[in-house]
């Protein structure tokens, strides 16, 4: 697919370009956007109209949820290891600095998602939002989707969990209080460390560590019990142990409900660019990456156990409770990719 065979910011309805970008999107329409504002300079919107907005997860046997909404494709967030990487490749899009400056907008997102509650054939299961790419990254602030989706959630009593990295969840706290009067309601804020210069280089478009405690924190204060995802825990750069110590010491204080550690995994697509970061600020762990990866995407069993240990530990010493899927296998959202793979391991060991 070639972006620059756009016409007039969107394609001609009868063009190879427009059937070849609405086939490949599942869409009826793209028209491409660009904005001349701080926040989005550099960023080009492709908003689609899709078919579809409710997708079963593959192996969702293994997962706490069975069914994912993801408003948008790609993410201004800009990890550098964002698993999602991959599938910007799916659309004919570059997995690097693609993926983060040519995000999809499925704009008919709310009214797609009434229509799908309505229908007799849902049963109502419970859905999970964030596990794919953060449906509170920067263009949600713009393009408003959140708050049609969580009224349409509401107002079908459809239980959800959402997981972000976006401090922009708290536009819509009086939603979730609502929607939480009638269904269960999970939050989980992402955060894997606490250090800052860790922070500017590997999540360059987030929201400071520190900011997004402050969510938790808040949503806590006004009655929505809010767990972290402390992921990824980067090996050889925040594993020490007083890096861990001082993570979860912050997540204690902010009054999160449980901590869940994820180690890093590197998938293709996100592999390539996260070695490719590393070579340019960490060029002497290369080599020690390349072992520990060796086998996969994922880190060595042992070392996922050690690091789990090692959380569930400082967890219990700073007073928060081990995240027991026992008693609600919903309220801690984890990324689709652990649907696979040995370090989903590490949910059963909390």
């Amino acid at each position: 697919m070639r972006w620059d065979r756009l016409v007039d910011g969107s394609a001609a309805a009868d063009s190879p370009a427009a059937l070849a970008e609405s086939t490949l999107f599942g869409a009826d329409a793209v028209t491409t956007r660009t904005f001349d504002t701080p926040e989005f300079r550099g960023i080009t919107f492709h908003e689609v109209r899709a078919r579809s907005i409710v997708n079963r997860v593959p192996g969702a046997s293994r997962m706490p949820f069975e069914w994912t909404v993801n408003p948008y494709r790609g993410c201004t967030h800009a990890c550098v290891y964002c698993f999602a990487r991959k599938t910007h490749s799916y659309l004919d899009l570059d997995t690097g600095i693609g993926f983060d400056s040519q995000i999809v907008v499925k704009v008919n997102a709310p009214e797609l998602l009434r229509g799908q509650l309505a229908s007799r054939r849902w049963q109502g299961a419970h859905i999970a939002m964030g596990t794919n790419v953060d449906c509170y990254q920067r263009a949600e602030g713009r393009y408003r989707l959140m708050p049609g989706i969580l009224e349409a959630l509401r107002d079908y009593a459809n239980p959800f969990s959402i997981l972000t990295k976006g401090t922009l969840i708290l536009r819509d706290l009086d939603l979730l209080r609502q929607a939480a009067e009638v269904t269960e309601v999970g939050v989980s804020v992402s955060v894997g460390f606490t250090d800052t210069e860790l922070w500017r280089t590997v999540e360059p478009g987030t929201p400071a560590p520190e900011r997004r405690l402050d969510v938790v924190r808040t949503l806590a204060g006004h009655g929505i019990g809010c767990g972290v995802l402390m992921a990824p825990v980067v090996p050889f750069l925040g594993d020490r142990p007083e890096q861990l110590r001082a993570t979860v010491r912050a997540i204690a204080e902010a009054g999160a409900t449980s901590v869940t550690p994820l180690v890093l995994h590197l998938r293709p697509g996100a592999r390539e660019w996260f070695l490719t970061w590393l070579r340019h600020h960490h060029p002497e762990l290369v080599g020690r990456y390349e072992r520990m990866y060796a086998a996969g995407a994922y880190a060595p069993t042992w070392y996922q156990r050690r690091i789990t240990r090692q959380v569930h530990e400082l967890a219990a010493e700073f007073g928060i409770g081990p995240n027991d899927r026992r008693s609600s296998p919903r309220r801690t959202p984890v990324p689709e990719h652990h649907a696979r793979g040995p370090e989903s391991e590490q949910l059963t060991l909390l």
